[in-house]
């Protein structure tokens, strides 16, 4: 068995010194310092543990209600007791009032410790986010107390059957009554649907108020609490538990409503608007997850390489693996895939709050996404080629690392969802706003850079850009132009990351990655042009 190492280190650098969050009024370094170091700690010592038991466990259904893994109840208890599922939430509804980039720091530790749980517990932070901006002042004072001590946890309800991405297809109906409204439908892919966690579960519903030939439209978001005022249960019930490759003790359920009570939250037929308010921060969340994976892998591919006998140096001395020129290639790949990613997450984290440029984040946000999981399963799939054949049995769990991170590229929108979004919505809509905002980015970034690895990829993006928008039909080349974005993303989050090195308590592995990472750029950025047919080749 591999420990959970949390890398608090890494991201604190990220945040601090690379992606700038001093420069927002309500950010401070210490505090957040403070902060993860004690999730940290709390996270080693008492979720980490629960991970490999839960994997074994899984959850189960009993009447209706699913039974959560036994350690994962206690642990959870602790958590709630602490604080930290309120750590987002005002302090006048029982919330610590923290901050959204603190919270991303201590989610990508709970990843890495436990996904799982992890899973469970973090649609909360986006209900509260959801309640603030559209919920009333009734709805706020009977929930996000509840939210905030966790006495309830949260879900967000979506997905149909017959309707996954298409969101127009939703046949789920709300209908007035009284006062409120009644649900009736059904619901798929719901994590968390019900558990025996918490006392009460919040349902956050995307129901058709309207007529189907509305479409989106028609679509509102409703507040479906488990018990209603009396403490009586709603009418709601999971009808089964989803049999996964991962996350087994995270309980992905069919979740049926039959004439449950709810509430309109916000306008009717503005469901949409209010959902993407939990949705477009859940994508960073799960971009952070792949980075957890990412780190993982590397930590206990590291690990183990340091630890590992085999062979002998020129010297004809014994060696550990480590030494071996191929499995510290490997690790640096994994590591690079880490430091990288989490300060493409934090740039756009930071840009999110200082609410200047919405169309810089608008384009990002799918980029990280996509980037950050896609290399999240790369570097838990390496893990496991480091680790040989000890990698492939579940010993080190390097094969639970894989299995919990492949999710990640399906959920929140599909990567292929968000590359096809990026030749189409990204590159034409208002004339390619948020395009344009993501190039003015580069070419900030690149005053600052004295590395001709920026400017080279950023030629080669705006040639396959151009190439992109006069095709009729860019749907075949959205795969290659998001690997060409994302490569030059993170060639700016490098660039920033090599300035910043000395500020990291190991500058020398942080120079050592950015010059990998830029041969990396070198490589392959001219192979993704070439791919988008644009001719940019090199």
């Amino acid at each position: 068995m591999s420990p959970f190492s949390a890398p608090v280190e890494d991201i604190l650098f990220s945040l601090t010194h690379v992606a700038r969050a001093g420069e927002l009024d309500h950010y401070d370094a210490e505090t957040t310092g403070e902060i993860l170091t004690h999730f940290a700690h709390f996270a080693e010592t008492a979720i980490a543990p629960t991970d490999e038991e839960g994997d074994v466990q899984g959850c189960r259904l009993e009447n209706g209600r699913v039974r959560m893994p036994d350690s994962l109840r206690a642990v959870y208890a602790q958590l709630a007791e602490q604080g930290w599922q309120g750590l987002t939430a005002p302090e006048e509804f029982g919330g610590q009032g923290m901050d959204a980039l603190t919270l991303a720091a201590v989610s990508e530790v709970f990843t890495g410790a436990n996904h799982s749980l992890q899973m469970v517990t973090g649609l909360v932070p986006g209900a509260i986010r959801t309640l603030m901006i559209h919920g009333d002042n009734a709805q706020r004072a009977a929930y996000l107390p509840k939210l905030a001590t966790g006495a309830w946890l949260s879900t967000m309800c979506l997905t149909e059957p017959a309707a996954g991405s298409d969101l127009s297809a939703l046949r789920t109906r709300a209908t007035p009554a009284g006062d409120g409204w009644v649900i009736d439908g059904e619901k798929i892919f719901i994590s968390g649907g019900d558990q025996d966690l918490s006392d009460g579960t919040l349902h956050l519903v995307l129901a058709r108020s309207g007529s189907v030939d509305e479409g989106v439209r028609g679509l509102s978001l409703y507040l479906c609490p488990s018990h209603l005022e009396d403490g009586t249960r709603n009418s709601v019930r999971v009808e089964r538990i989803e049999h996964k490759m991962g996350l087994h003790a995270s309980p992905t359920c069919q979740t049926v409503f039959e004439g449950a009570q709810a509430q309109l939250i916000g306008q009717a037929g503005a469901g949409l608007k209010a959902m993407f308010t939990m949705m477009n921060h859940a994508r960073l969340d799960v971009a952070l997850q792949g980075v957890a994976h990412a780190a993982r892998g590397a930590d206990i591919s590291r690990t183990y390489a340091a630890e590992r006998r085999q062979g002998k140096g020129p010297d004809g001395q014994p060696v550990m693996i480590a030494d071996h020129g191929d499995v510290a290639r490997m690790i640096d790949e994994q590591d690079a895939w880490a430091i990288g990613g989490r300060a493409l997450c934090h740039m756009t984290m930071v840009a999110l709050e200082r609410g200047d440029d919405p169309d810089l984040v608008e384009f990002l946000t799918p980029v990280c996404k996509a980037y950050c999981t896609d290399t999240g399963i790369r570097a838990a799939d390496l893990a496991i080629q480091v680790l040989g054949g000890y990698g492939y049995l579940n010993e080190y769990r390097a094969e639970q690392n894989l299995r919990d991170a492949r999710i990640t590229a399906i959920y929140e929108g599909t990567n292929g969802i968000h590359a096809m979004a990026l030749v189409t919505r990204a590159l034409r809509h208002r004339d390619g706003a948020a395009a344009e905002a993501f190039s003015r980015f580069i070419e900030r970034e690149r005053t600052d850079d004295n590395d001709p690895t920026l400017a080279r990829v950023h030629s080669l993006w705006q040639e396959a850009r151009d190439h992109v928008l006069q095709t009729q039909n860019p749907a075949p080349l959205a795969d290659a132009f998001m690997k060409l974005t994302s490569e030059l993303a993170v060639q700016a989050a490098w660039s920033r990351i090599a300035r910043s090195a000395d500020h990291h308590p190991d500058p020398a592995r942080i120079r050592r990655l950015a010059t990998l990472a830029r041969r990396y750029g070198q490589a392959m950025a001219p192979a993704y042009g070439a791919l988008v047919g644009s001719g940019a080749s090199g």
